[in-house]
C-alpha cells in the first residue's frame, strides 16, 4: 500500500503543477493579448488626433473649436490606456518570476543583485523578495 500512497501523492502534486503552469500561461496569454488591444487604441486615438489637426486646419481655424480641449481629452484617454498597459506588463512581470531593470528595462530574475545586461546595481530591498517567497512556500504546503 505504501508504494501506491506515494505514487498517488505524486501524481497529486504533479497534476497540482501542471495546473499551475497552465494556468499561468494562459494568464499571460490573456495579459498579451490585451496589452495588444490597448496599443491598437492609442494607435487609433493618434489617427483621430491628427484628423482633428488637419479638420482645424483645412477649415482654416473658422469654426468655433476648441482645439485645447478636445487634444486634451483624447491625451487623457491616451494617459489610461497607457496606464493599463503599465499595470499589464507589471502583472506579466510577476506571472514571469521577473522584474524589471530601472536602467536598462531588460526583464531579470526576481533574485539577480546585478542587471546581466547592462551591470548596474539592483537596489530592490531583497527582504520583500525573501517574504514574498515564503508566503509562496506555504501556500504550496497547505
Amino acid at each position: 500500500m505504501d508504494f501506491f500512497d506515494k505514487l498517488g501523492k505524486e501524481a497529486k502534486k504533479t497534476y497540482k503543477y501542471t495546473t499551475e503552469k497552465t494556468s499561468k500561461i494562459a494568464k499571460e496569454a490573456k495579459l498579451k493579448m490585451q496589452m495588444n488591444e490597448h496599443k491598437g487604441e492609442i494607435e487609433d486615438l493618434y489617427m483621430q488626433i491628427g484628423k482633428k489637426m488637419y479638420e482645424h486646419h483645412v477649415n482654416d481655424k473658422a469654426l468655433d473649436i476648441d482645439i485645447e480641449a478636445v487634444l486634451e481629452e483624447y491625451c487623457i484617454q491616451i494617459d489610461e490606456l497607457c496606464d493599463l498597459i503599465e499595470d499589464e506588463r507589471k502583472e506579466l512581470l510577476t506571472l514571469k518570476d521577473k522584474k524589471q531593470c530601472p536602467n536598462c528595462f531588460c526583464e531579470i530574475d526576481l533574485n539577480c543583485n546585478y542587471c546581466p545586461n547592462c551591470g548596474d546595481e539592483q537596489k530592490e530591498d531583497l527582504d520583500i523578495y525573501m517574504e514574498e517567497e515564503q508566503e509562496i512556500d506555504k501556500e504550496e504546503n497547505k
